[in-house]
């Protein structure tokens, strides 16, 4: 009954950890393409076909279910893949629907017309591939008006986070928060489009200040993934053990995991 989640490298341990503690009775199969990361640099087509090749590994785990805990995947190859590739008896999900669930007050369910929401300016931090996308905005106009969306690609934050520096992280982050609010000096919510961004959600939280909301991705993801499989139980896989895998060095990853989360992790090789 195992459920793969998927990541670049290490931001998806930040959804892992929330899913788990929701539902502790679920094996959940990671695997971190530490060997390829970061992905947010990469063209759309690399970056299909390195989602692709993973997801299938999480199938062979038996995992009938898999998160892409990658708003870069997500933005890049999840439309196609859940268009053109993804078979009948499998589901891949992303992590743009509970955020924007949660930032418009709404239910995804919910095919209504586009309507005024109460947050009107917010910030976006992602990627250069998941900015280059629009796939937030897209997303988001399905189901609000009136939103103005700046948006800053956050280059070398992920680099610095699967590399261990968290004094070199920090300083991109306030860096990256300047450069936003010069254009944006009063954003109301903040977007973590990313799922690395938790490991440094302080120095956003410090750097953006106390006015504004930030929306971080790993507890929403947690209850929809719960209220998710409470509806289509079938697609629980039949794997029955938690492991932690990656295309990196394993001895390495978990190092830096372990740094990172505060407590021991052990990969293994995918």
């Amino acid at each position: 009954m195992a459920v793969g989640v998927f990541d670049s490298g290490l931001g998806g341990l930040t959804v892992l950890d929330a899913v788990a503690r929701r539902l502790p009775d679920v094996p959940f199969v990671y695997l971190g393409d530490n060997a390829h990361a970061p992905y947010g640099v990469r063209t759309s087509e690399d970056i299909f076909d390195l989602t692709c090749r993973a997801v299938e590994r999480l199938w062979v785990e038996g995992c009938d279910l898999v998160i892409l805990a990658c708003n870069t995947a997500s933005a890049a190859a999840l439309k196609r893949m859940q268009e053109t590739w993804v078979p009948a008896d499998k589901r891949v999900l992303g992590v743009f629907v509970p955020l924007i669930e949660s930032l418009t007050e709404r239910q995804w369910g919910d095919n209504s017309p586009p309507r005024e929401v109460a947050v009107k300016h917010v910030a976006l931090f992602a990627t250069p591939a998941t900015v280059a996308s629009r796939a937030f905005q897209r997303e988001l106009a399905f189901r609000a008006i009136g939103v103005d969306v700046e948006a800053q690609p956050c280059g070398g934050v992920v680099d610095a986070i699967e590399q261990g520096d968290e004094i070199l992280a920090e300083a991109l982050v306030r860096s990256h928060v300047e450069a936003l609010k010069r254009r944006m000096p009063h954003p109301q919510a903040a977007i973590l489009g990313c799922t690395h961004y938790p490991l440094m959600e302080a120095a956003f939280a410090t750097a953006l200040g106390p006015d504004v909301k930030v929306f971080s991705q790993a507890n929403l993801v947690a209850e929809s993934l719960a209220d998710y499989l409470a509806r289509r139980p079938e697609f629980i896989g039949i794997g029955t053990q938690s492991k932690f895998l990656t295309t990196g060095d394993p001895g390495s990853v978990s190092a830096k995991a372990t740094q990172f989360l505060r407590r021991p992790i052990r990969f293994e090789a995918a």
